[in-house]
């Protein structure tokens, strides 16, 4: 998302959006493909470098499980087509009852993928994280299809109550799951869930500030996706998460200063 009433971005949001941070996760394409004048006005809008991280189609993912869905997924290629290099990966986001005994639907549908996008994966079963053989098939699935695997770390969140009507809302919406950091890939994509605290918030990402930075240091190119509760200073947050990576990794670039306002990423 670029638009948010709490940021007050002026329009184009996206535009302005691009000024605070060089990614974005496209969470509306697992809803509705997008009309291909809209994708086309998105690249307008982003400079060469954007990194747009999109979503594919829960028709796909969610009703056919992998195993169907040819059209819809011709469908939605077609349509991002016009991000050409911004399109930096296609998140496969599976449900939560997509498990161990699923991981063959998987590795056929990842064979059948047209090899000119770099794919990521989002698994949300509990085996994968608990059961070491589970998370080895898995992970040898993924290696063996040059995809990464998403993490998304909720530990912070969940180590204590909610204290607000965000945190309670999405106390009940998001995967409490064991956390995983290792890459398997150059271009590893995490996401972070902090709290409405901002404080908090920091305190939980500091493992993943030395991770990113050793990563950069081993020469890959992570992209990472800070969200809070009520996402109100993710912008914020996220470049602060980038300034405290780039003072471990000094050579990392910095973010360009943005138009004043008030998703995050960063790399």
């Amino acid at each position: 998302m670029w638009t948010h009433k709490a940021w007050r971005f002026p329009a184009p949001a996206l535009r302005t959006y691009a000024g605070w941070c060089n990614a974005v996760e496209g969470n509306t394409t697992f809803y509705a493909t997008p009309a291909r004048s809209s994708v086309a006005a998105w690249a307008e809008q982003t400079p060469p470098g954007f990194r747009f991280v999109l979503k594919l189609p829960r028709t796909v993912t969610h009703e056919r499980r992998l195993t169907g869905g040819a059209e819809e997924l011709h469908a939605f290629l077609d349509a991002i087509e016009p991000l050409g290099p911004r399109t930096h990966a296609l998140w496969i986001q599976l449900p939560g009852s997509f498990g161990p005994a699923d991981t063959g639907a998987l590795a056929a549908f990842l064979r059948r993928l047209p090899a000119n996008h770099r794919y990521a994966v989002e698994v949300r079963h509990p085996a994968f994280f608990t059961e070491p053989q589970a998370t080895a098939q898995l992970a040898a699935v993924l290696t063996g299809a040059g995809a990464e695997w998403v993490p998304f770390d909720t530990t912070a969140f969940f180590q204590t109550p909610p204290t607000s009507d965000a945190e309670r809302d999405a106390w009940t919406k998001k995967p409490r799951l064991p956390l995983r950091s290792e890459a398997l890939t150059g271009h590893p994509i995490i996401r972070y869930l902090g709290r409405d605290d901002q404080a908090r918030t920091v305190a939980g990402w500091q493992p993943w500030v030395a991770r990113v930075a050793a990563w950069l240091r081993e020469g890959r190119s992570p992209t990472v996706f800070i969200h809070t509760p009520d996402n109100a200073d993710a912008p914020e947050l996220a470049r602060r998460f980038h300034g405290e990576v780039r003072a471990a990794v000094p050579d990392l670039p910095a973010l360009p200063e943005p138009e004043p306002a008030g998703q995050p990423t960063l790399f």
